[in-house]
């Protein structure tokens, strides 16, 4: 199972909100291809980066940052935010990024959804965020009318391989995953998911481990590692 660090960025600078909320801003560092290279260094094998800009406007923003990150790193990342197009996802690919999360228009646009993974195959991942069970869209500032068990049921049609599941109402509260319901997305697509939102102990990390045969590959952690509650290297362990 993977740990991948979760890098945030908003305005070119690495950041962390509380469930999404754009007014509930706290900022790491100005240097987010800085906090990437601490991330590889202490062991990271993948890191999850979000434009939070691009989700919020619905158009990526912060690829000149994302660029300065890859040249400063020589492990993967994933990069959601605002992702609509497929220039995006060539744009990306292009400078580097090993994986593309496509969020909101998997709700609203199936039809770039299919072109994106007939074309890019394992390299467009879906991510399906939900509060209350509904998947939440442009940034969580909207909900996606649709329950995320649906959408999940609906993403292997389409080819894809893997989902990031984020429960909104568990990020950044540090109160722990839900790994039931996480298990429960991923046995209901069928497909492989990587939890995020919410894990805040080891004991999250030990049972998203438990449920990896139903389909758990990983999990994405942000506010428990910057602020110390998870000890990076711990999770590590238990994760492998």
């Amino acid at each position: 199972m993977l740990i991948l660090p979760a890098i945030d960025i908003l305005d070119g600078n690495a950041v962390r909100l509380t469930q999404g909320d754009f007014k509930k801003e706290f900022k790491y560092s100005r240097y987010p291809e800085e906090t990437a290279l601490e991330w590889q260094e202490a062991g990271a094998q993948f890191l999850h980066v979000v434009d939070l800009d691009g989700a919020k406007k619905g158009a990526l923003s912060n690829i000149f940052t994302i660029k300065r990150i890859i040249d400063n790193i020589n492990i993967p990342i994933e990069v959601g935010g605002g992702i609509r197009k497929m220039s995006d996802i060539d744009n990306l690919l292009d400078i580097g990024v090993e994986r593309v999360i496509i969020g909101s228009a998997a709700v609203e646009d199936p039809e770039f959804v299919q072109e994106a993974a007939d074309n890019f195959g394992d390299q467009v991942v879906i991510g399906i965020d939900a509060r209350d069970g509904i998947v939440a869209v442009h940034g969580w500032c909207d909900s996606g009318e649709m329950e995320a068990k649906e959408l999940a049921a609906r993403i292997g049609d389409f080819g894809i391989s893997t989902i990031i599941f984020t429960d909104i109402a568990r990020d950044g509260m540090l109160k722990g995953i839900d790994a039931e319901q996480v298990a429960e997305i991923a046995e209901h697509s069928g497909i492989s998911v990587i939890a995020s939102g919410g894990v805040t102990s080891l004991d999250d990390i030990r049972n998203l481990k438990a449920h990896e045969d139903s389909g758990i590959v990983g999990a994405v952690i942000g506010k428990a590692l910057y602020e110390g509650v998870i000890d990076f290297s711990e999770a590590l362990k238990i994760a492998e």
